[in-house]
């Protein structure tokens, strides 16, 4: 008999199948390039979506449809957001994060500015949507760009826009996720020197899809998408979230 049990277990691992009692959901990312898959050839650039997808158990899907450039306006008005709206099930999550791109003010950005009020508009838009189809959303707030003072210290750089998620979510029950202040608390520990390597701070020849190397303080190399995907991971912890009973615990070898 143990034999046989054994062996059934067995194919349920080889399989993927779902033992009874854990339904298979979907987990979905919607926000702008921070979060967004990239093709190899843009490497090391990687989005911190693509790290969160290996970190759970094979009852969960993540279907990151981040997007580089889009604010919550864009989304939805390109029609990236109906789909998902439409797709959900009861027990899916959507993870929401956005505002790199609604708070871009430049003139050449005017196309995806979105003003603190519509933000917010656009983000109950994502929560009440979601709850209709007995999802979870889960709000996250702009992950920091790398800016320090002349002492050290490290700079908020979404002040408006991260206060903005904190009040849609306070006022509709929602979980949020503080990236912006996690982000923050990790460059802080690091420093302006370490905090580099997180970021797409690359010297001239030092990788070669980049000859001409690259100075960019919002886009995340594969290591820092790694430190932030961590982050929000322990945050999915500390919230009790059901989807933290899915999370992949990695065997420690003795």
């Amino acid at each position: 008999m143990k034999k046989i049990i054994y062996a059934i277990i067995t194919i349920a691992v080889i399989t993927g199948f779902t033992l009874p009692g854990k339904k298979k959901i979907k987990v979905y990312l919607i926000g702008d390039s921070t979060m967004c898959e990239y093709d190899v050839s843009r490497a090391p650039l990687t989005g911190w979506g693509m790290p969160f997808k290996y970190f759970f158990d094979s009852t969960v899907t993540i279907d990151n449809r981040a997007r580089g450039g889009r604010s919550t306006r864009t989304f939805i008005s390109e029609n990236r957001w109906q789909p998902i709206a439409d797709s959900l099930q009861e027990g899916d999550y959507v993870f929401i994060q956005f505002g790199h791109n609604d708070e871009a003010k430049e003139p050449q950005y005017q196309d995806r500015y979105t003003p603190v009020p519509d933000y917010k508009t656009n983000l109950l838009k994502f929560i009440t949507e979601t709850k209709a189809k007995k999802a979870i959303p889960v709000l996250i707030t702009p992950v920091t760009r790398m800016r320090f003072d002349k002492e050290g210290n490290v700079q908020e750089t979404h002040k408006e826009y991260s206060a903005a998620v904190w009040e849609v979510g306070n006022a509709n029950q929602v979980p949020v996720i503080d990236l912006d202040a996690d982000s923050r608390n990790v460059l802080q520990k690091m420093g302006p020197v370490n905090a580099k390597y997180l970021y797409m701070q690359l010297d001239s020849l030092e990788h070669p899809n980049y000859p001409a190397g690259q100075k960019d303080n919002t886009h995340f190399t594969e290591f820092g998408a790694r430190k932030i995907a961590e982050l929000v991971l322990a945050e999915i912890r500390n919230l009790h979230l059901e989807l933290a009973d899915r999370i992949v615990i990695p065997k420690v070898k003795k």
